[in-house]
């Protein structure tokens, strides 16, 4: 027997054309350099994302090949989403934020060959560009400023230089997307590499058309074409965790901020445009709620707010601070790897009994594997059950799951032997399904032969009332193998001392599991997405010095 359904290949061209015929009514709106708002229909982006691809197509961009983009989050970026992919090409968004030399390397590793640029980001560019020679280079004039256009010199190896809104008004009338197969590439991102080199990975129509799917479902996203959605995550962070296929999809009006993300310039948009879904890492929304609740009655949330914040662990005091202004937050779990949704805290059946604190215990934690996604956690001697005690790797399995990585050897550490992608996060799993992340791998604390986890420490600090943000890393120590140091930032007009902190953490933590030093600092360094970079704290205190003694009260029995 067979089955009688259509073969009809999942793809984001379905999505495009879908978003033009049925909600061309539909806003977004973009933040220009200048602050200023530039107002564009479904209609309109439909338009222009055809002439882009078709554009593209007359500059000789075959089948497969890459596009890079170097963009803040703007309308001309999402019609690279999906215009790129309807000429046949792979969009490939690089890392602003990343150091020059590291953006050059990736360009070239990816053989980029056309480059789709903000003006604004130009001064970058030229910072790099002796590392990877693009054949084009497509200049969108963020800022409004006239772009300089040149026809490139092959011999010289100078690439050409367009006006990204002169190629949309020179295309060709006469469009046809590009035959595929649902598994053929439409996106690649590379991981951060703070450990070594970055990794790309490159997904396909049906990861994607799958991983948004999943993503509007009421439980996850919850997301509906009369929401306002606010994407503070960066386009080039992971595809913007997927927000804007699902948007697209959907019709759902968007609202980008441009280059402004500073916590006042958010605060200005959130109660100007009035989004109902906003999404960003915890250290957006940690600086974004202490500026917001030190100036009483400036600003005020839009009803009906909620926020996705992933990224890494959110604090439950962030969670309560937020909750007391009427946001509702919703942490979710993944990777570059994983699309990235993977897991997502909500209530789902059979907790109806549990109280409001036990529900904002179980907000803090990752949440359960989303449809489709299969979690394990891996411990030294195999599988570890759901009793929310045994802590292992998780390893993830799904459909939009990488499994393997551009233009790399298999590696026997990113991948076991049965085709799950090893994470490099520890966790563990509870009976009612939740994943609570208690490390990295690289960044547990192992002190007298016990484990100590630097994220619960971390988030248990950022609940004292004085701290803006804390990260703690594991240090040499002569007896005990490693014991944890705390770096914490305390809010303006703020003070506690060590001491303070300890007693503040004695209640939750055995006394061995406390940090033993606490280091008072203006800032802690972050990564390009965000998060805090442990790497460079253990590098600032490479040459730290221990007490000869240690109080036995601090130390692991």
């Amino acid at each position: 027997m067979h089955s009688t359904m259509m073969s009809v290949p999942l793809s984001l061209n379905h999505l495009l054309e879908r978003a033009g015929r049925l909600f061309p009514d539909s806003e977004i709106v973009s933040r220009l350099p200048d602050r200023s708002l530039r107002r564009h229909t479904y209609a309109q982006y439909y338009q222009r994302t055809r002439a882009l691809a078709a554009a593209l197509r007359k500059l000789g961009l075959r089948k497969g090949e890459r596009v890079a983009t170097l963009c803040w989050n703007h309308h001309a970026h999402l019609e690279a989403y999906f215009g790129i992919p309807a000429a046949g090409g792979v969009m490939h968004t690089l890392n602003l934020r990343l150091a020059p030399e590291e953006i050059g390397w990736i360009a070239h590793h990816a053989d980029d060959r056309f480059l789709i640029i903000d003006d604004i980001l130009l001064p970058l560019y030229q910072q790099f560009a002796h590392l990877h020679r693009f054949e084009r280079v497509i200049v969108f004039p963020f800022s409004g400023a006239p772009v300089a256009v040149r026809a490139g010199d092959p011999h010289e190896g100078e690439p050409a230089i367009d006006d990204y809104e002169q190629v949309l008004a020179h295309a060709p009338a006469d469009f046809e997307y590009m035959a595929h197969a649902e598994d053929d590439p439409v996106a690649m991102c590379y991981t951060s590499g703070t450990t070594g080199r970055p990794k790309g990975v490159v997904y396909s129509h049906r990861s994607t058309v799958l991983h948004s799917l999943v993503g509007c479902m009421p439980d996850i996203w919850s997301l509906t074409g009369r929401d306002t959605v606010l994407p503070v995550t960066p386009m080039f962070h992971a595809n913007s965790w997927g927000i804007p296929y699902a948007c697209v999809m959907l019709g759902t009006r968007l609202v980008f901020p441009g280059p402004h993300l500073h916590p006042d310039d958010l605060l200005d948009l959130i109660v100007a445009e009035s989004p109902t879904l906003a999404l960003g890492v915890p250290t957006i929304w940690l600086s974004m709620i202490q500026l917001y609740e030190a100036h009483p009655g400036k600003w005020r949330f839009p009803p009906h707010l909620r926020s996705l914040v992933g990224g890494s662990a959110v604090p439950e005091s962030l969670i309560r601070q937020f909750a007391r202004h009427g946001v509702t937050i919703y942490q979710g779990w993944g990777m570059t790897e994983t699309s990235p949704l993977a897991s997502i805290s909500y209530r789902k059946p059979g907790m109806e009994h549990l109280t409001e604190e036990d529900w904002f215990a179980r907000r803090a934690m990752a949440g359960v594997p989303v449809p489709l996604v299969e979690l394990r956690i891996a411990g030294e001697t195999g599988e570890c059950p759901w009793d929310g005690r045994s802590v292992g790797e998780v390893q993830a399995r799904g459909p939009f799951i990488t499994g393997s990585y551009h233009q790399v050897a298999p590696e026997p550490d990113k991948f076991t032997d049965d085709g799950w992608l090893r994470t490099g996060d520890v966790a563990a799993m509870d009976a009612y399904g939740f994943m609570r992340i208690s490390d990295r791998t690289k960044d547990l604390i192992k002190s007298g032969g016990e484990w100590i986890s630097s994220v619960d420490l971390e988030n248990a600090i950022m609940g004292h009332p004085a701290v803006a943000e804390a990260a703690v890393i594991a240090l040499a120590h002569p007896k005990w193998d490693e014991r944890p140091l705390a770096c914490v930032v305390l809010k303006p007009g703020q003070a506690v001392s060590a001491a303070q902190l300890r007693e503040f953490l004695a209640g939750r933590f055995a006394r061995w599991q406390l940090p033993d030093a606490v280091e008072f600092i203006d800032a802690i360094p972050r990564t390009s997405t965000g998060k805090f970079w442990k790497a460079r704290l253990r590098e600032r205190y490479a040459d730290w010095q221990w007490p000869d003694a240690v109080p036995a009260a601090s130390a692991p029995k």
